[in-house]
């Protein structure tokens, strides 16, 4: 069975729509945004502008590579609320770095020296849900306190406002430009690339490697996977040190996109984040889930949060619109194990 298959294989009986959608939950996602992106594009016609979409393809990134971390925990079973802590850590805490100690730094490694600790930092949660056999909920929430403690005790709590050139000039990157109907120059940065070549990687450590076999084998059963000889010790490190790996990335394309490192940034967007991947169609226990799925539940995270104040609907509104289509899906993930 395909590693990014359910823990569970549908039944092939029924109508053709209903077996395909229990197949393939990610176009069930597909669905509900196309139907979002309609319904705003008929309210308002702007939003089919060039200078809207870039706005949505910029603030995909840093919630998407959020996602595909808590994806890959999601698959083994668990979760993660403490990404955000760690990429708040590593986005003030590198960039207070530069700017005081090494302010010529080079960018590649200003970008390592945050993935770097965004990884040590999600291993101190793999070695903890392993060790303490705590679940890693309470773990992660122990540790998001922890990490938000760190931050603001011992590193500062003044928003930098002035960064570093390379980080500066690294978030005015163009990938494509464009002018609007008043004249203004509308960019879509470079590091946009970043969020589809990270779930390029993950899509093949999941279905390409047998640590993503091993993964999706220990999402279905733990107790099974180490009895068919998978480690659990190391998938635990792997996921949650990936997981904290891209939350350091996440956090200083953050401070690059900004301009700017505000350390109370980020906590706080955990439950858009678990929404994405949730209305992606994995499942809340664990063993299912692909990354096409993950990325367009983004998306319509996104979407929502963004532009459907355009449609008229007010920015109170964006929680019941989330809340809704999460039960939507969730209902439709109980009718598929019935398709």
């Amino acid at each position: 069975m395909s590693t990014l298959a359910s823990a569970y294989t549908p039944s092939t009986t029924g109508h053709p729509v209903r077996q395909v959608l229990a197949r393939r939950p990610e176009l069930f996602t597909l669905m509900l945004l196309v139907a979002l992106c309609a319904f705003v594009a008929a309210a308002n016609p702007d939003f089919l502008r060039l200078a809207t979409l870039f706005d949505l393809a910029r603030a995909s990134v840093v919630i998407g590579l959020f996602a595909l971390g808590v994806f890959v925990i999601l698959a083994a079973g668990g979760i993660d609320v403490s990404f955000t802590a760690i990429a708040a850590l590593c986005m003030y805490g590198v960039t207070k770095g530069v700017v005081e100690f090494a302010p010529g730094l080079p960018l590649p490694v200003v970008f390592t020296l945050s993935i770097a600790i965004g990884l040590g930092l999600g291993l101190v949660n793999g070695f903890l849900v392993h060790h303490l056999r705590v679940p890693s909920l309470i773990v992660t929430i122990g540790t998001q306190y922890t990490f938000r403690g760190l931050l603001l005790t011992f590193i500062g709590t003044i928003w930098i406002t002035t960064l570093p050139p390379q980080m500066d000039d690294f978030g005015k990157v163009a990938l494509l430009t464009t002018t609007s109907s008043q004249g203004a120059t509308i960019i879509l940065p470079l590091f946009v690339l970043i969020l589809p070549a990270v779930a390029v990687l993950t899509w093949w450590i999941l279905r390409r490697t047998l640590l993503g076999r091993a993964i999706f084998a220990v999402g279905g059963s733990p107790a099974v996977a180490e009895r068919l000889g998978y480690d659990l010790r190391s998938i635990h490190l792997f996921i949650f040190g990936y997981a904290g790996a891209l939350a350091g990335l996440a956090g200083i394309i953050h401070a690059c996109s900004n301009r700017q490192a505000n350390p109370f940034d980020l906590v706080g967007s955990e439950i858009d984040v678990i929404a994405a991947v949730v209305l992606g169609g994995a499942r809340i226990t664990g063993g299912t889930g692909t990354v096409v799925g993950v990325v367009l539940g983004t998306l319509l995270v996104v979407v929502i949060n963004n532009v459907l104040i355009m449609a008229g609907v007010p920015s109170t509104w964006q929680r019941v619109v989330v809340g809704a289509f999460i039960l939507i899906a969730g209902a439709f993930m109980v009718n598929r194990r019935r398709a």
